[in-house]
């Protein structure tokens, strides 16, 4: 080859290199908790309390969705234990919930995988329920006003996973409420 032709073909080697140095190292997701959020899921060693955390985490976001208040008692003191209320675009928040739904179904799934006698499984799941069935009554009129493509199919992702959950906990029997021990009464033994 002439030096010539291998001047005209380094642009062509330049770009390449752009090309697969872009493929490498793609640009980072959206971590979908805070830092705060994902030590207090790490620290909720029992799935009733993960769950709990993870309703929390999507509440927040729906906070600021929503635009309520910040400035109450109750959010000020949040911010204590579980840190700033999230930033973010409308979609890229709608996006959280559906990723922290996600997170909560995956959490239920593994804990019914190891153990689907496990007592926390309905407990868990009818309080995923509940928060999937508010968290779809909020956000429901917001989606027809969905701003782009990304933000709809956030909306799509999250509406789905919403009511995935719902339907599994309208799979569940009654809800089984033991009675309370009194105080200084013993158990009785057969």
């Amino acid at each position: 080859m002439t030096r010539r032709t291998l001047l005209s073909l380094a642009p062509l080697g330049l770009f390449l290199s752009c090309c697969l140095t872009a493929m490498a190292h793609p640009p980072q997701a959206r971590d979908y908790l805070t830092p705060k959020e994902v030590d207090l899921v790490k620290d909720a060693q029992e799935l009733d309390k993960r769950v709990d955390v993870f309703i929390k985490a999507a509440n927040r976001r729906l906070v600021v969705i929503k635009g309520l208040d910040t400035n109450t008692k109750e959010l000020k003191k949040d911010a204590e234990f579980w840190g700033d209320l999230p930033a973010g675009t409308r979609s890229e928040l709608v996006g959280d919930i559906a990723r922290i739904l996600d997170a909560a179904i995956d959490n239920i799934d593994d804990v019914s995988y190891r153990d689907e006698k496990n007592p926390a499984l309905p407990r868990a799941l009818r309080k995923l329920s509940g928060a999937a069935s508010n968290i779809i009554e909020q956000l429901k009129p917001l989606q027809s006003g969905a701003g782009g493509e990304a933000e709809a199919r956030n909306f799509e992702d999250l509406m789905e996973n919403a009511e995935t959950i719902v339907q599994a906990a309208s799979k569940l029997g009654p809800e089984v409420v033991q009675p309370r021990k009194k105080k200084g009464e013993k158990a009785k033994t057969n």
